[in-house]
């Protein structure tokens, strides 16, 4: 794919370069067309080293070949990252001053914005009002990171990292844009007594990308976070939830798509205490099993196309127990993968459905990735 990449003047264009590489090493002709501001922080010839193609971003320069037609009428796809409140409020408005914005305006081919600035410019009611001027134009704005920022500061702003950037400019034809998704992320907690509980070592990683990916992919994602002390995504509606009666509660909606990522406590009990327990006391716990929320969902909810997850031993056979619950649960797809993600950045997991098993490792966001285009050729398919 032929692809005009913009990056503007603010401090996150250090990323860009590294969206460069992954973007060629991906097959596509990437031009780059950085700003005159750009070029206060990251070099052209980096950017000429990565991409292939030379870099002129004067206006004025080699006119008699109409570089912002040409730009424009060549790319297959624009992408600008990062984009600053200035950029938004230039394109929003058709102020063409610079090659990259003239080349926009002369192009059609889609575009896709990823802004980077600080929270306050970003909550800011003149950048919001921007932001949907060009999303009513149909111009596709993906909601920046939260994380820190320059300096000291931390919120809503940061430019997302290149993979996600990708795998929400590349969403193929924007198959699940409007689709309703449900992810539960997390591990519930069951009450031994009003201080103690039952619960897990879920960190809620997995259930974080994969609304992320969803959401880049023009979802409308509800989060169902249990007990997570992580940051959670913008752009998405997020429900708290603790317990399993909370979760079966927050989830018992209906959606195109359920992906049950959170891992729900198998045991309770029956009457907790109440009260606080005292150390000396010795101590039996009567566990009762709980409620299997998924496949009660799955009954409840047939028009939803529900996805498990199943964790197992380091050394079971992750695609036979995987393949057992996706019958015994009545769903349409598992997730199987091994007590040694539990925690960690990178995971090696295996999509079983009813007629293939799918192999994938990597990172967590990788892999969200890559479940989200996976779900989507299938679900295109059906």
């Amino acid at each position: 794919m032929r692809i005009l990449l913009g990056i503007t003047g603010g401090i996150a264009a250090y990323k860009a370069a590294n969206l460069v590489r992954k973007l060629t090493e991906e097959g596509h002709n990437v031009q780059v067309l950085p700003t005159k501001n750009a070029l206060e922080f990251i070099g052209k010839s980096t950017l000429e080293a990565l991409s292939g193609n030379a870099i002129d971003s004067e206006l004025y320069s080699d006119v008699q070949n109409v570089r912002h037609i040409k730009y424009g009428q060549e790319a297959e796809l624009i992408i600008v990252a990062p984009a600053t409140a200035n950029f938004l409020a230039k394109l929003a408005h058709g102020i063409a001053d610079d090659l990259l914005m003239n080349a926009i305006l002369a192009s059609n081919a889609e575009v896709v914005i990823c802004p980077a600035m600080h929270t306050e410019m970003w909550l800011n009611p003149a950048t919001r009002a921007n932001v949907k001027t060009l999303q009513e134009r149909g111009i596709r704005v993906m909601e920046p990171a939260s994380g820190r920022l320059t300096g000291s500061d931390s919120g809503p702003g940061r430019l997302p990292e290149p993979e996600d950037i990708i795998g929400f400019a590349l969403a193929r034809e924007g198959f699940f844009t409007g689709k309703s998704v449900t992810v539960t992320a997390g591990g519930t907690r069951e009450a031994i007594d009003e201080v103690r509980y039952i619960g897990n070592s879920s960190s809620g990683r997995m259930g974080i990308e994969l609304a992320t990916a969803f959401r880049n992919a023009g979802a409308k994602v509800t989060l169902v976070a249990c007990n997570i002390d992580r940051e959670l995504p913008t752009g998405v509606e997020v429900l708290r939830a603790s317990s399993i009666a909370e979760l079966e509660l927050a989830m018992d909606r209906a959606s195109d798509v359920l992906v049950m990522a959170a891992a729900v406590s198998d045991f309770q009990l029956d009457k907790p205490h109440r009260g606080k327990l005292h150390r000396g006391e010795k101590l039996v716990l009567e566990l009762l099993p709980t409620k299997d929320l998924l496949a009660g969902y799955a009954a409840n909810h047939q028009e939803s196309y529900c996805v498990g997850f199943a964790l197992v031993e380091n050394n079971a056979d992750v695609v036979k127990i995987a393949t057992e619950k996706m019958w015994d649960k009545g769903v349409d797809a598992v997730v199987g993968n091994t007590v040694s993600t539990l925690g960690s950045v990178d995971a090696e997991v295996n999509l079983v459905t009813k007629s293939d098993v799918l192999h994938k490792s990597g990172t967590k966001s990788e892999i969200a990735q890559w479940l989200v285009l996976e779900l989507q050729e299938i679900l295109s398919n059906t």
